[in-house]
């Protein structure tokens, strides 16, 4: 189980490779089903795991220019205000046993599963939808199907981007709501991100796209920050699994030139929703 654990690892940074997110939300899976760690200390490990890797993904965007370092900032802090708050207090005074419905015990760990099961149901949605395609930018059209590297190509380095316009109550109130649910468990939650700056920021999908991986990385790192205080790390697991993971990345990135990245989105798409679903099963019924 182990092993197939470690090459879970690649399999996510693979799909992180590919199809320029996603493969995140299967991390806590992993850890819990293949690697036999307590849904708890799963979602610790799965901050620090997703906040490495979307810090190597959004270095891409950033050197072609496609990271709005100013949305980053004002959509971050309260983000990584609300996460770093409920890694540190929130998780930790949530008790061992919540309640029972018959014989059936609503624990700690069965609670953030079924979070973390409907979180990853949401975002197989974001996935499966098709994209509208926008006639009036054929050359330059770039949504959230399309995979890191491709974005990348799709992008005229000497394209002006306008200033970003902030509706600040917005993203006010959408980064608590998305540190929050990272915060308990453990995801980045891009498919909540991307779609608020395109609203409350008004940046075209390549930057939000960058600055979102960047927004993610810094919230889940500070939010891991907060578990060190509470439980004890392994930090060579955490060196290996994650080395293992963004060795996938690039070897996703040079295979995305050569594969189609709209179809195997999908395709994760119907995965991920199938694991959310298997999730909710086992945690309710054999449990």
């Amino acid at each position: 189980m182990e092993i197939l654990g470690f090459i879970a690892a690649m399999l996510i940074g693979l799909s992180l490779g590919l199809i320029g997110g996603g493969g995140s939300i299967l991390t806590v899976p992993v850890l819990v089903y293949l690697l036999g760690l307590s849904p708890v200390i799963s979602t610790a490990y799965s901050l620090f795991i997703v906040g490495l890797t979307s810090l190597v993904g959004s270095y891409k965007f950033y050197q072609k220019g496609l990271v709005s370092l100013k949305t980053a900032v004002v959509f971050g802090l309260p983000s990584i205000v609300a996460v770093y708050l409920t890694r540190r207090y929130l998780v930790p005074a949530i008790p061992g046993n919540l309640f029972s419905v018959g014989d059936f015990m609503v624990t700690k760990g069965v609670l953030l599963m079924l979070l973390f099961a409907g979180l990853m149901v949401f975002a197989s949605i974001s996935m499966i939808k098709k994209k509208k395609e926008v006639p009036a930018e054929p050359a330059d059209a770039v949504d959230e199907n399309m995979d890191t590297d491709s974005a990348i190509k799709h992008t005229d380095l000497k394209e002006v981007h306008p200033e970003p316009k902030f509706n600040y109550g917005g993203i006010l109130a959408e980064g608590l709501v998305v540190g929050t649910l990272t915060g308990l468990v453990g995801a980045g939650g891009g498919f909540l991100i991307i779609p608020a700056l395109v609203l409350f920021s008004k940046l075209d999908m390549k930057m939000a796209v960058g600055t979102s991986l960047l927004i993610i990385a810094v919230k889940s790192l500070f939010g891991f920050v907060g578990d060190i205080f509470n439980y004890e790390i392994d930090w060579m697991f955490l060196a290996i699994f994650s080395t293992i993971s963004i060795s996938g990345i690039f070897i996703g990135s040079f295979l995305s030139t050569r594969i189609h990245a709209d179809k195997l989105k999908t395709s994760f798409g119907w995965f991920v929703l199938v694991m959310g679903i298997y999730i909710i099963i086992k945690e309710v019924f054999f449990a």
